[in-house]
């Protein structure tokens, strides 16, 4: 029989703590449905958060992985990623099975959200933990009596020893909108390294993505870390790091944290989903240590 896991806190904030049986964890915020945490069995910490990130509520935690909902970056009337990142969810299960640990936790329309974006639904985020993968996924229904659009993403900072040993594969062939230099562009190699000079303030959103994406890391000791990256129901695949200008203007980063980090985000940014009454939606990232 599977075990409930309980509500803890961490940084003075409910949350869960995810652990399976074979060893790995992860910590999920109830404040936003935030995963702030991934530890695969035998493994390091995959997830970048600040260590200026402030944990308060109303506010975003800087890392881990946010959710974009019902809008991505500003590309809209909303707050800068929507309102889902900063509102409380509520607890729909917790439980430890015999091979994982799972975590769904829900974001219903309120008298707030509705001041902001006057629609009525259902949001979920399932998280599920096992060994060496993690899977989150993304739902939303319409509960209302009129159709409504929305842009969405898991915005998941994942944690580097040094972006200048990083790569990630496959996204050559790809067309992407630069929102740095505001042009739409093509990834003509398969292999996209971040640390490379001309890859300052890296932020593109790249199109039908149609294929795994795998970050891959050369650490200290000669060994590579690769990441296989899937994502079903999400189209696009936003790539950020913010440079060494850009993030030593953020007073929740410190100046040199770009170099920790490199987010490879699931996303729905390019053509924005229609959802009639009734009608739901269901997207996917998975991550998984090799």
């Amino acid at each position: 029989m599977p075990t409930p896991i309980a509500i803890t806190r961490h940084q003075g904030m409910d949350a869960l703590e995810l652990r399976s049986p074979d060893g790995a964890s992860a910590t999920l915020l109830l404040h936003g449905a935030h995963l702030v945490s991934w530890v695969p069995a035998g493994a390091d910490e995959q997830l970048y958060v600040s260590p200026h990130s402030a944990y308060a509520s109303g506010q975003a935690v800087r890392g881990g992985i946010p959710i974009c909902f019902p809008q991505f970056a500003e590309r809209g009337p909303l707050p800068k990623h929507g309102f889902a990142r900063t509102r409380p969810w509520q607890l729909v299960m917790a439980e430890q099975g015999e091979d994982d640990a799972l975590a769904v936790l829900r974001l219903t329309d309120d008298a707030g959200t509705r001041l902001l974006w006057p629609h009525s639904f259902d949001a979920e985020l399932s998280v599920r933990l096992s060994a060496r993968s993690l899977e989150i996924e993304f739902a939303c229904e319409n509960k209302g009596e009129q159709a409504f659009s929305f842009t969405a993403a898991l915005h998941s900072y994942l944690r580097l020893q040094s972006l200048a040993d990083a790569s990630l594969l496959g996204l050559g062939g790809l067309h992407y909108w630069d929102s740095v230099d505001q042009v739409e562009r093509q990834q003509r190699s398969d292999l996209l390294l971040p640390g490379s000079p001309g890859t300052e303030d890296l932020d593109r959103i790249y199109h039908q993505l149609k294929q795994d994406l795998t970050l891959r890391e050369q650490g200290d000791d000669g060994k590579t870390r690769e990441l296989l990256i899937r994502q079903q129901g999400f189209e696009d695949a936003v790539v950020w790091n913010p440079g060494a200008a850009k993030c030593a203007a953020l007073a929740d980063m410190p100046p040199d944290g770009y170099r920790q980090m490199l987010c490879v985000e699931a996303a729905a940014v390019e053509h924005p989903l229609l959802l009639e009454p009734g009608q739901s939606w269901v997207a996917m990232q998975s991550l998984t240590l090799a």
